[in-house]
């Protein structure tokens, strides 16, 4: 009998502009078994140059860095036929940044600081086709697509709620100077007649 053919090795390209992740990185992923290290980037520039010389199945992508960062590098790679899985690796876990990721493509995030064991298991589970995001974070982002749904003006009526009031008073004596009124009762009417507002 045939003995059966062993799965391919997957291949993972690393890019992050700290020399310390990536060869802390490098050493664990060429210790572990089923994973091959094709590369380790300093930059979205050589990890462009590094894909177009070979395909790799996952990278490992920071988020943070100068020129071209994760997020940019992500929607560039949509460009091409073979789109490595990408798994945010980041220190911060700052909300925006991880879902403007996700939606560039990323699969997966993973702390700098998360050990060897749960570094294999993200990349074994995108690697099946599947995603690996901390609970937080999936609920983080399941709550930033619902606010996603607010229409412009509610997002404007939002930021608007978040002015003080001393900053509101200040604006409106300036508009009652300028338009040469008593009061904010004055300043509606005034510009509505001007044609500066429309009635609501």
């Amino acid at each position: 009998m045939n003995a059966p053919e062993s799965k391919p090795a997957v291949r993972v390209l690393i890019v992050d502009d700290h020399p310390v992740v990536r060869a802390g990185l490098a050493s664990l992923l060429r210790r572990q078994d089923g994973l091959k290290l094709t590369g380790a980037a300093h930059s979205g520039e050589e990890a462009l140059e590094l894909l177009k010389r070979a395909p790799v199945d996952v990278m490992l992508l920071d988020l943070r860095m100068p020129t071209i960062d994760g997020v940019d590098l992500l929607n560039l790679l949509k460009a091409q036929e073979s789109q490595p899985k990408a798994i945010i690796l980041s220190s911060y876990e700052y909300e925006e940044e991880i879902y403007q990721a996700v939606k560039a493509g990323a699969r997966g995030y993973l702390s700098k600081n998360a050990p060897r064991e749960e570094i294999v298991a993200a990349i074994e589970e995108v690697v099946a086709g599947g995603t690996y995001f901390p609970e937080r974070i999936v609920q983080w982002m399941e709550e930033r697509q619902a606010r996603s749904s607010l229409s412009a003006r509610e997002i404007e009526i939002l930021e608007m709620v978040q002015i003080s009031h001393y900053t509101v008073r200040n604006h409106i004596n300036h508009i009652t100077a300028k338009l040469q009124v008593a009061d904010r009762t004055e300043a509606a009417t005034a510009a509505l007649r001007q044609g500066i507002i429309r009635a609501g």
